[in-house]
């Protein structure tokens, strides 16, 4: 008993993240304990699944505005036992501020409002978190730096404004040095990208500068994103495929949510398993279930602890590139009757067993992605009372459109007489639509008998962003007590424009105008 006693310590005081642990690039923990290698193996072995929760935008909060007990508390509240392994720290929601640094909000906890900022900058002085910085990482915890939210649309103009922005990131958290560091000597172990708006060109350039310098750090440190479960993500979509991830947060709400998982049609893990092996740069990249931890943390995604439990065990089993579980967030976790520990007790190890009898859908990925669509104009005309052929799609065997069936890029339709390709996911789109998701390939082979003069034309193209709905409450709100996290009120139907509303903050007790942020 003494022994099971002190190697229950032992395995406490060595956490290890993610289940590729040895494989580089994975998602992995080689801070400078490596006396743990044993429970590194050890843990593969037994495929031990992890819980990464986003902490800082009060989420709980702001969905509860009366409930103060409940906020948000200190990171290091958090992170008293196992459970969570991974917290990201959301957000840094403006890239570029006052004096040419940026800002960070972290709602009740630190925001440039109520904490004060470094001279001449909107940059928050957040440095009382150190403390529960470093005490979070010596339990073993990653805890990284989410850039973007809700309403983050940041972008850059060049290649180079993009490595300078990552020069400032490295000296302001990560193993750079600054006079003006919020989190003052503690020092982040990566960056998460949760972008929902801006542009996504030269993102690359960023990464690849971050990993430049980590690359002769005594430390290992992550890069991490958070699509939305819609493949591709309508703004990292580019990015993913041409930098160098460690993992993917991928949020699973809305049509191909965790409450569809019984449906092939909309459930897409295997997509994203898919790219992670075939298309990722880093071929050992993790993909991770993002779901919300309560009711009231997304409109749409949330199952109670044992069902998302065996939702994982059955992924785990079926695909490799499983890593774990995400949750947003922490205080919505933790006011749900800890709903991460649940999950996690639920999950267990092992294979586990699929709970649902439904064949999930596999899907060959294309690698690139294209948000611009030109449809071109085409008419064709025909004589009165002649029997004509006309068109150029082969509409044999192709399934008329449904409203209520998710495609994929690559897919065809017929609707309206024509055959339609989809160029990427898609739910509810008409095809010849607003929404610019799918292309006219002509109208289908058959014998049309005309008794007057036809002309049929489509309709020109359209740039077109596809950005879908997001996920959970994500929104930085520029007050302290509520949540910077959009408040609940969500979309629940996936359409390609992102709806705006309104969170309660408590500074001012002001409504600030936020969206839904991926969870």
């Amino acid at each position: 008993m003494a022994f099971l006693q002190r190697f229950r310590v032992f395995l406490t005081k060595c956490i290890i993240l993610a289940p590729a642990l040895l494989q580089t690039h994975a998602f992995d923990n080689s801070r400078s304990d490596n006396q743990c290698k044993f429970l590194v193996a050890l843990r593969k072995y037994f495929q031990f699944t992890e819980i990464c929760s986003y902490w800082g935008q009060n989420s709980y909060g702001a969905t509860h505005t009366s409930d103060t007990v409940n906020w948000q508390q200190g990171l290091a509240h958090y992170c008293q036992d196992d459970t969570i392994n991974a917290f990201p720290i959301a957000f840094l929601n403006v890239f570029f501020s006052t004096g040419g640094l940026p800002e960070i909000n972290l709602a009740n906890t630190c925001n440039p409002t109520d904490s004060g900022v470094f001279s001449g900058t909107n940059l928050a002085n957040c440095q009382f978190l150190a403390a529960d910085i470093q005490a979070c990482q010596t339990k073993g915890k990653i805890v990284t730096l989410s850039l973007g939210g809700a309403t983050g649309a940041a972008s850059f103009s060049s290649d180079a404004q993009a490595q300078d922005f990552a020069d400032t990131i490295w000296n302001l958290f990560l193993g750079g040095s600054s006079s003006t560091r919020p989190f003052g000597a503690a020092v982040l172990d990566g960056v998460d990208l949760d972008i929902e708006g801006g542009g996504t060109t030269y993102y690359a350039s960023f990464i690849s500068r971050i990993r430049s310098h980590a690359s002769g750090a005594n430390k290992q440190y992550y890069v991490t994103a958070a699509p939305q479960c819609v493949y591709p993500d309508a703004y990292l979509g580019t990015v993913l495929n041409a930098a160098a991830f460690d993992a993917v947060y991928v949020q699973y709400n809305n049509f191909c949510g965790l409450q569809n998982y019984n449906n092939a049609n909309a459930w897409d893990f295997g997509l994203w398993d898919n790219w992670a092996k075939t298309v990722a740069v880093n071929k050992n990249v993790k993909v991770y279930i993002g779901a919300p931890a309560s009711s009231t943390a997304a409109g749409s995604g949330y199952v109670d602890a044992a069902t998302l439990g065996s939702i994982a065990k059955a992924t785990r089993a079926t695909y490799s590139s499983f890593g774990g579980i995400m949750l947003w967030d922490a205080s919505q976790a933790y006011a749900n009757g800890r709903f991460d520990s649940a999950v996690k007790s639920a999950m267990g190890a092992g294979t586990g067993s699929n709970p649902s009898t439904t064949t999930q859908a596999t899907t060959t990925l294309s690698t690139t992605k294209s948000t611009t669509t030109t449809k071109s104009t085409t008419a064709t005309s025909i004589s009165p009372s002649a029997t004509t052929t006309v068109g150029t799609g082969n509409c044999a065997s192709v399934a008329a459109w449904a409203s209520n069936v998710a495609y994929v890029g690559g897919q065809q339709v017929t609707y309206n007489g024509h055959l339609w390709t989809a160029q990427w996911w898609t739910y509810g789109d008409t095809p010849g639509g607003s929404a610019g998701v799918w292309t006219d390939n002509g109208a289908c082979n058959l014998k049309l008998v005309a008794t007057s003069a036809i002309s049929a034309s489509a309709s020109a193209g359209h740039h077109t962003t596809a950005t879908h709905s997001v996920a959970f409450v994500k929104a930085v709100s520029s007050a302290s007590i509520i949540s910077s996290k959009a408040s609940v009120g969500a979309r629940t139907t996936l359409s390609q424009s992102t709806t705006s509303h309104s969170a309660a903050s408590a500074s001012s007790l002001g409504v600030h105008s936020s969206r839904f942020f991926r969870f």
